[in-house]
């Protein structure tokens, strides 16, 4: 009993050994320890060590019982001492087996974890280097744009300038016009509606063009906001 004790403590031992360097013998004995603990593998480990438990907790009242016995009798009988010693050893050799078996459970666990949580972390970093090397065209695509709707809103504003001076000049010929048609005859209102409504056109116009570049400005304004918040999040 006291051998097969000692064996299984000094299995115990070198298998935290095993687990406290990285080598290729402890990715194997990771692994063999997986394949324990599926099936009914926990219900066979728990089975032996509440066996192991009850026999310590045994010889443990052993142990007792030889002490009070020795209260009462007073006298120290020779065989009481040995087996209380064996006792005592016995009890010693399962509690420690029993601990160190605890232990090897623990460090397997929190290996396994250790394991899992660098393979996120090291997915994570991959996702990350994926977005980053990605990044740059879509920046690029966005100043491309930005670019464009630049020249497009330069653009519509000269558009909109030779309209406005075409339009201010129309707008002076037809009232000088008008006036003439009105100092001419009654006959000329007609003229003068016709007139009057082709302005009101260019003004409808002018509104239009109007419309179109605060259109053109927000969009703007709304991809310089994005390209802001890409560089900030580059920073980051």
């Amino acid at each position: 009993m006291i051998q097969l004790l000692f064996a299984l403590i000094f299995t115990e031992m070198a298998l935290i050994v095993v687990f406290v360097f990285k080598t290729p013998v402890r990715k194997l004995v990771i692994m063999g320890l997986d394949r324990v603990k599926r099936g009914r593998g926990p219900i066979v480990v728990k089975t032996v060590a509440g066996t192991v438990f009850v026999v310590m907790m045994a010889t443990v009242y052993n142990v007792v019982k030889i002490q009070r016995r020795w209260i009462q009798d007073v006298e120290v009988n020779p065989t009481d001492q040995v087996l209380l010693a064996k006792h005592l050893l016995e009890a010693s050799l399962m509690g420690f087996s029993l601990f160190l078996a605890l232990m090897i459970d623990r460090l397997h666990h929190y290996i396994r974890e250790l394991r899992i949580r660098r393979k996120n972390m090291e997915a994570v970093k991959k996702q990350n280097r994926i977005f980053e090397d990605g990044k740059p065209l879509e920046i690029k695509l966005l100043e491309e744009e930005k670019i464009s709707l630049r020249g497009r809103i330069k653009q519509l504003e000269a558009q909109l300038e030779d309209k406005t001076t075409s339009l201010h000049d129309r707008i002076n010929q037809l009232g000088t016009q008008l006036e003439e048609k009105t100092k001419e005859a009654s006959s000329s209102e007609t003229n003068a509606i016709a007139l009057k409504k082709q302005s009101e056109g260019f003004l409808l116009e002018y509104d239009r063009l109007l419309e179109e570049n605060q259109h053109l400005r927000s969009q703007l304004q709304t991809l310089d906001r994005k390209l802001s918040y890409s560089d900030s999040k580059k920073v980051t």
